[in-house]
Formats: C-alpha cells, sequence, structure tokens
C-alpha cells in the first residue's frame, strides 16, 4: 500500500484510494461539490484542488487523482500533498468565484434554508467580493414531475443528480446538454422523472437547483424537532429522519445505515408524510341504525368488549394489518391467548409464512448487505422495484459490479437491470437448478409474497425450498433462502407468533367464516387489505389510525396512532428488529395502540399483567428474547429449512405476479396523501397514454 505525505503528516492508504479520500482518512477537510462517495467520479467542480510536491505546477483535483498516481522523491520519499498552501487557497477562491458568476444568490428565499453545501463552501473558501459584473445567465425551469422543484438558475452543472438516476436509481430520464456557459441539466424530451427513487436527487443537490415541491414554503430547518426513527412504508426499515413543528409532521429525510438502506430511500417513503394528517380518526365511534357516530372512550371500548363476551372465543377473530409493530401483536397474541381465541392472523394476505421452518423460513437471511456478495440471485414471483425500491438498488449496485447472474421467474419488469427471465411460474420453478449457473459459489433466491400470497402458496413455498437446495443456496455460512415481505410489521408479528392456535382459523378462513355466520366478532388490527363485504353482518371492532376500508366497515372504531406518532419496535425483512421513536403525538383523542389493547383486555376481564411500555417489552422479549438486541440480526437456524421441503401440495400453473400493483398506494396512510395520489394518477394516465 503506498505511502504518502498530506501535509507533512504521513500515512498509508489503499490502493485506488483517490487523493480526496486520504485526505478525509488523515482528518484534512477538503471541500467538493461533484464529488459524492456512491457515485462515480466526474470532476467537474474543481474545488476539491490539493498541491502535489513534484506534481504539475498547479493544483490537481483530488477527487479525480489516485494514490497510485504520485511520484516518490527523488531518493524514494514519499510524495507529498498539501491542503492548505497559498496555491491551494488561491485556486479555491478563484473556483467559487466563477461558480457564482451566474449564481441568482437569492437566499432568503430558497428552500434550502441553510442546509447548502454552496453557502458554507462560499464563507469558508470563497473570497468576499466578487469582480464580475456581467448580466447572469437566465435558465428555463424544468418540469420534473408532483416531486422535485427545479430552480435551474442556481444549478453549478456537479451532475450528482444526472449520476444518481443513471447509477442507482437505473434511468436514463436526465442529461447534461449545450456545451460551454449553454450547459443545463435537463430530462430527454421534457419527460418527467419515473423513478421510485427521485427524492433522493434533493439531497445530493448541493445547491437550491433541486427541492422538495410538496415542502415548498412550508418551513425553515431551525424551525423543526427532528427525530430519529424508521420507515414503515415498505419492510427493508429504512433509517429516516422525520422533521415536525408543533403537531405536524412536514418533512422525512434519510438516516444513513450502510447494512439497510445506505442513504438512501423511496419516493413513497419521504413525501407520504401529508397522509399523516388527513383522513385521520381522532376520536372513538360506534355504528347505530347503521351510521357511524362519535362515542366517548369507555362507550366504546364497553360495546366491543360486550360483544366479545357475548360471542365467545369460538366465534371470535382477530386479524393483524401491515404497521403493526411488534408490541402490538404480541399484546394481541397474548390477549388471545387469555380469552382462549385460536382465530388470529398476522398474514392478512394468505401467505403460509411462520407455519414450518422456523424463523429461516420467513425471513431475509442472507441479510440486505449480502446482496453485494452473491454471485446469483432468482427472483421469485418479486418485482423488488415496486415492492422494495431501495433492496432493489442494492441488487442493482451488486449487478454494475458485474459476475452476478439475475434470474427472474414471474412476471417481465423493468427492474432497472439486466436480467435472464427463466419462465413465469411453477413449472420453471421445478428445474431452476438447470437454469442456474453451476460456477455460483454464493447462490441466492428471492422468494416474493406474489409466489406465496396464492391458495397454492404453501405449496409453492416447499417447491422453492427444494428447489433452493438443489442449487446450493445454504453453504457452511452463507444462507441465501430469503423470502422478500411487503409489510412494515409482518417479521415481527411472526416472531411473537401473532398466528392461529389450534384448530384455529388463518385469515382466509376468518374472512370466510364470518361471511358465512360462523364469526360473530373480528376484531381488526389496522387491517385494510382484506375483502370487507366478505365478512357478511358480523360486528366488526376496528383499531387503526386513518379512516381507510376497516373503518368504513366497521361497527366500533378505536383510534390508534401512525408510525410516527408512537415509540415501536419493527423488525425488517431480514429480522432486524428496530425501535421507531415518537416524533409527534396522535390528533385527538387518539391513543398509542398497545394502550388500546390493554384498555379492551382490563374491559374483557383478562389482565395482561403489564401496564406501560417497558413492562410490555420485558415480557416480548422473554417470548422472542431476538427482539431485545436492537439494530441486530439473530442469524436463524438454516437447518429448519428442511421442514419447508418436506412440505407438499399440488401448485398450480398460473404465473407469479406481483402483489403491488401502485407503488404509491399500498397501505392507509399512502392513499390517504395527496402527493401519493398525484403520483399514481400521474403514472396512471402515462400508461393509458401509451396504450392509445
Amino acid at each position: 500500500m503506498p505511502k504518502i505525505k498530506i501535509d507533512g503528516v504521513e500515512g498509508e492508504f489503499e490502493n485506488g484510494m483517490t487523493l480526496l479520500q486520504a485526505c478525509e482518512q488523515m482528518g484534512k477537510e477538503v471541500p467538493r461539490f461533484c464529488y459524492h462517495e456512491r457515485l462515480s467520479v466526474a470532476g467537474n467542480c474543481r474545488m476539491c484542488l490539493v498541491e502535489v510536491k513534484g506534481g504539475p505546477p498547479k493544483p490537481q483535483a483530488s477527487c479525480a487523482m489516485s494514490v497510485n498516481d504520485l511520484r516518490p522523491g527523488p531518493n524514494g520519499e514519499p510524495p507529498e500533498v498539501f491542503t492548505n498552501t497559498p496555491m491551494v487557497k488561491k485556486a479555491r477562491e478563484g473556483v467559487m468565484e466563477f461558480l457564482l458568476i451566474n449564481h441568482p444568490l437569492d437566499c432568503p428565499i430558497c428552500d434550502q434554508g441553510g442546509e447548502c453545501d454552496l453557502q458554507d463552501q462560499a464563507m469558508g473558501y470563497g473570497i468576499s467580493k466578487n469582480r464580475f459584473h456581467e448580466n447572469k445567465r437566465a435558465v428555463e425551469d424544468k418540469d420534473f414531475g408532483p416531486l422535485v422543484k427545479t430552480q435551474m438558475n442556481r444549478c453549478i452543472q456537479c451532475t450528482r443528480c444526472v449520476r444518481f438516476t443513471t447509477e442507482v436509481a437505473g434511468i436514463t430520464d436526465m442529461g447534461l446538454i449545450g456545451r460551454g456557459e449553454d450547459v443545463e441539466i435537463t430530462t430527454y424530451l421534457d419527460r418527467i422523472i419515473t423513478s421510485e427513487l427521485q427524492g433522493n436527487i434533493i439531497d445530493l443537490c448541493p445547491v437550491g437547483a433541486l427541492t422538495s415541491k410538496p415542502y415548498e414554503f412550508k418551513a425553515r430547518p431551525w424551525e423543526l424537532r427532528k427525530t430519529e426513527t424508521v420507515d414503515v412504508m415498505d419492510a427493508v426499515g429504512c433509517n429516516i429522519r422525520v422533521d415536525v413543528r408543533g403537531r405536524e409532521v412536514l418533512r422525512i429525510l434519510p438516516r444513513t445505515h450502510e447494512d439497510v438502506n445506505e442513504e438512501w430511500i423511496s419516493d413513497k417513503s419521504r413525501f407520504v408524510w401529508d397522509g399523516l394528517r388527513t383522513q385521520r380518526l381522532d376520536q372513538p365511534y360506534v355504528r347505530e341504525m347503521g351510521k357511524l357516530r362519535p362515542a366517548s372512550w369507555n362507550e366504546a371500548l364497553s360495546r366491543a368488549a360486550q360483544k366479545m363476551k357475548a360471542a365467545g372465543a369460538g366465534r371470535t377473530g382477530i386479524l393483524l394489518g401491515d404497521l403493526v409493530s411488534a408490541e402490538e401483536a404480541f399484546s394481541l397474541k397474548e390477549l388471545a391467548m387469555k380469552l382462549g381465541i385460536n382465530n388470529i392472523d398476522c398474514r392478512q394476505d394468505g401467505t403460509p409464512l411462520g407455519e414450518h421452518g422456523g424463523r429461516a423460513g420467513y425471513i431475509f437471511n442472507s441479510t440486505i448487505a449480502g446482496i453485494e456478495e452473491a454471485d446469483a440471485i432468482i427472483l421469485v414471483g418479486s418485482n423488488p422495484r415496486l415492492e422494495a425500491p431501495v433492496l432493489n438498488a442494492r441488487i442493482r449496485k451488486r449487478v454494475a459490479r458485474g459476475g452476478c447472474f439475475v434470474g427472474v421467474i414471474g412476471e417481465k419488469a423493468d427492474l432497472t437491470y439486466k436480467y435472464t427471465h427463466l419462465g413465469a411460474g411453477t413449472e420453471t420453478l421445478t428445474r431452476l437448478a438447470e437454469l442456474v449457473p453451476d460456477k455460483a459459489q454464493k447462490p441466492m433466491i428471492i422468494i416474493g409474497q406474489g409466489a406465496l400470497a396464492r391458495p397454492d402458496g404453501a405449496a409453492v413455498l416447499a417447491l422453492a425450498a427444494k428447489s433452493a437446495a438443489a442449487i446450493g443456496v445454504v453453504r457452511g455460512d452463507w444462507n441465501g433462502f430469503n423470502i422478500l415481505h411487503t409489510a412494515a410489521g409482518r417479521v415481527g408479528a411472526l416472531d411473537v407468533c401473532a398466528l392461529p392456535g389450534e384448530g384455529g382459523l388463518n385469515a382466509g378462513a376468518i374472512v370466510a367464516a364470518a361471511g358465512k355466520g360462523a364469526l360473530d366478532v373480528v376484531l381488526l388490527a389496522g387491517a385494510d387489505e382484506i375483502d370487507m363485504q366478505a365478512l357478511g353482518t358480523s360486528f366488526v371492532v376496528y383499531i387503526g389510525s386513518h379512516g381507510d376500508a376497516g373503518a368504513h366497515r366497521a361497527d366500533v372504531i378505536l383510534p390508534g396512532a401512525a408510525y410516527t406518532e408512537k415509540t415501536a419496535t419493527y423488525v425488517n425483512t431480514e429480522g432486524r428488529p428496530q425501535l421507531a421513536l415518537r416524533a409527534a403525538f396522535p390528533p385527538g383523542d387518539a391513543r398509542e395502540d398497545w394502550a388500546i389493547i390493554k384498555a379492551l383486555s382490563d374491559e374483557l376481564g383478562a389482565g395482561l399483567g403489564w401496564s406501560n411500555i417497558d413492562e410490555l417489552r420485558a415480557a416480548m422479549y422473554r417470548v422472542a428474547p431476538q427482539l431485545a438486541a436492537i439494530n441486530s440480526v439473530a442469524k436463524a437456524d438454516a437447518d429448519a429449512l428442511s421442514e419447508l421441503s418436506a412440505g407438499e401440495g399440488r401448485t398450480e400453473k398460473t404465473g407469479f405476479v406481483s402483489p403491488v400493483k401502485d407503488f404509491y398506494l399500498t397501505n392507509p396512510i399512502a392513499r390517504a396523501s395527496r402527493i401519493m395520489g398525484d403520483c399514481s394518477a400521474l403514472k396512471s394516465g402515462r400508461k393509458m397514454k401509451a396504450a392509445e
């Protein structure tokens, strides 16, 4: 490894490291605009200039020069780099002066609001006066769609946005046109951006050229209270920061977590915040004479308890939705056990997960970061671009590095990277071993809910386990058998075993039994994705935060808290428990869901044995100790997967189809969001226009 002196201090660096990275490693700050650690090197802003001793008599761009490019001294001395000489200072001041020639200097009205690299570096490395007095050029603003607002007069052509959309998001919608002073960033043929990750270019933009259109003129950063929490729009568990003013969420930004989301989040995670305050349930309701009317908590809880007592354990069912936290799932399971209710299920989509194969049978065993180690990836019944865009970007990252075979069994879709379409359904899955390259040392199979949420889901899961074993997905320390969930609360609910008891009904059977009159009461805990009409005349108790399908069907509504309004544990698809912290308070008389379940249990006379969240968690950790290790992935027993392979059943010949039809409208919060509605309408309109 080469040795280099940086400002007189010698250090040893890895081969291929850039001078900028070497300086950062030695604690030397180097300004930059175009350089970003996760994007290719452009070298076009020239702000990262340093002086190289023995090199050309001019400063060098540190982002584009490797430590291996430097020559030693005449007597073999280590090369020297300087970051603070008069030459460097003068060069950086000149670059900053040029960058500000055409910048409008409209900081007071800019939505960057002080969160601006250009502003910071102009203060640190610029000069106090600009010597250019010519008229500034004007650039027409572009229409990138309903999410990203453009002020192209501010653009300094760093091309971060272009490189992100091309390299990470995998689309070719953006580019640089023109030459010299006429150069500008635009979308091809003035189209809108079509990526589910486009909001990340707002964070990447070092100036105010790209800002959040929905957040425009809403607030200033110093007005906001910032809370680090976890996203629940999919099962990846992206780390986010929620910014709140008063009781209102105004912005959601990503946090860096190398093993989960790196520093990206999907557009649904970023822009769903307006759905947190619309269509909210802020007080209890009971249905009388066919209409819902407001009620007190005592009346609503009493009515629900009265009906559940009258129905008895055998004629009561409990369904858990996609956004329930581990604490809520555990509370409901304990309540069901106290009352003797065996009809409880957290899999409202009807998958067979959790019944066999232990924990390894329902988590993403290789971990999300493990995707980068795989040399063969088989997607079965999954469209990760719609189900988990950030995870899809991780697959693209691995494919771009080369040496990775990607095969798809299911529908053909634009996944933003090249893949081989192996087939449509179970017939292809049966002969998977013939289709995967023999040389693959770390093969991975990713089974989506499109393959499992079918009447033959159990048989498909067994077949997938057999096929996975045939291609050797479990080898030594490598376990490439992966389940990709679409629901943020599913793994946590499976961990606390919120599943049917002995002789109990699963989700599909609960709905069918209610429709036939075999169940008198159905308790829906945020379960909005089932056919409400199929519940027949059963009495429905709904616990949830939004007035979605479940609330419209309910006979008693107990208003709960959204994910930003409670401190709760969510377990992502790889089995990593993460703590979501409360950023705001529920509106009106709404309560946290675990407190509602506790109050209902007291009304039913079934004491749950705890009175606060800490006692609840202590009890939960005794049942599922892996949940106590926050932000750690407990390795599952791969030997238990043999139970899945032993499963039997007849598979259907129909092809696998992703359960996500509309990326923007997958849960009650998203459906309440006007921003998500606009995105969905725009996407549907584009499809209709193309069909014409």
